[in-house]
């Protein structure tokens, strides 16, 4: 069960493998540790519903396993719905304590009352009673580092009592990438037809300088928590893209982060582990279920409903992000990103498909 676990919920602000971007070649491979640790782990793509912005959509179906295909596309579900909700339900409530960290200003997205209708036992902010220690930025960047994430992360795996479930979203890469806040960029030099002018240039090569610091602090965290006597699981995986690509037409490739799901080593030892290479392409609502599956962790019946989606659906995303013009409430998507049609699905899918649908329906605009 989830007793003693830790479950760690990293979202890394605009976090994508600038590799898969068409005809964008670099002098150097800003990401080689995240690379390599995604070959020995459970990892692949996910499938964002942004571009450039909607972090918190992210944050919400990642939180909760709810999808935001079957919403209304005007919807923002932390805005406009949790902020009604007095016990809107996340998977922190599987967990004895839950701890939100954001090294940034806390009021966006209405998050101080989001986290806390979910249960969460605290929220760790700038300006919040709950301090933001190790602050440290990068050069001339306005924002804290994830080095500064990080350190908080492991001051609160330190201090947890039992089980406990940590939402990070960090910072360090936000937008905007035109006010030279990194030196030496010259080390990712970006060519090729991707790179317009001069001013998309610059801004390419001072998003890759912070995926460069990303990487040396993911590695740093990894190897700290993997020097911790408690069973930690680490899921990672970028929100959207930066919005510095517009001269591809590959929708697909303009909506694909990356993810990998860590087990630290005591984890590994007490837990058991399975490493999953099938799943190349997720949903954000897949995420707990592969920290269920990876660690061997009891179901309940909500997550057991989950599981089988990830097992047996296509990837379900809003009509928006896949390109679709369907009469279904969301998209469905492959591994290879090409639309599913309902009308497509088995009879057993189809009924899945729509299990899911009314419990959503039921957790936040019915009878809960």
């Amino acid at each position: 069960d989830w007793d003693d676990q830790i479950v760690i919920m990293g979202l890394s602000e605009s976090f994508a493998d600038p590799y898969r971007i068409p005809e964008l070649t670099l002098a150097n491979d800003p990401i080689p540790y995240i690379r390599s640790l995604m070959k020995t782990t459970t990892s692949g793509l996910m499938y964002s519903t942004g571009y450039g912005g909607g972090t918190a959509n992210m944050e919400y179906m990642a939180l909760t396993g709810l999808n935001q295909g079957f919403f209304s596309a005007a919807l923002t579900p932390y805005t406009q719905l949790v902020t009604t909700q007095n016990q809107a339900y996340a998977f922190s409530r599987l967990f004895n304590q839950a701890v939100a960290i954001h090294p940034y200003i806390g009021v966006y997205y209405s998050r101080q009352t989001v986290y806390q209708n979910f249960g969460f036992n605290k929220f760790m902010y700038l300006g919040s009673k709950y301090p933001i220690k190790h602050q440290s930025s990068i050069d001339r960047s306005a924002y804290l580092s994830d080095e500064t994430a990080y350190a908080n992360t492991v001051d609160e795996i330190l201090d947890a009592q039992g089980s406990k479930f940590i939402n990070l979203v960090t910072m360090q890469n936000h937008l905007p990438y035109d006010n030279n806040y990194y030196n030496g960029k010259e080390k990712y030099a970006a060519s090729g037809n991707a790179v317009t002018n001069d001013y998309v240039r610059g801004m390419v090569e001072e998003y890759v300088m912070g995926l460069h610091y990303t990487d040396e602090a993911v590695k740093n965290f990894i190897e700290k928590i993997d020097s911790i006597n408690k069973p930690i699981t680490f899921v990672f995986y970028g929100d959207h893209l930066p919005g510095i690509y517009w001269d591809t037409n590959n929708n697909n490739i303009l909506h694909q982060t990356d993810y990998f799901i860590y087990s630290n080593k005591y984890a590994r030892r007490h837990l058991g582990r399975r490493i999953y290479k099938q799943y190349d392409l997720v949903a954000p609502t897949d995420f707990m279920s592969l920290v269920q599956k990876q660690t061997l962790t009891k179901t309940t019946p909500y997550s057991a409903l989950l599981e089988k989606v990830l097992d047996e659906l296509p990837v379900i995303t809003t009509k928006a992000a896949a390109g679709s013009k369907e009469e279904s409430d969301a998209a469905m998507i492959n591994d290879n990103g090409e639309l599913i049609k309902y009308d497509d699905l088995s009879s057993s899918q189809k009924e899945l498909y729509n299990d899911y649908k009314l419990v959503q329906y039921d957790m936040t605009a019915g009878n809960n």
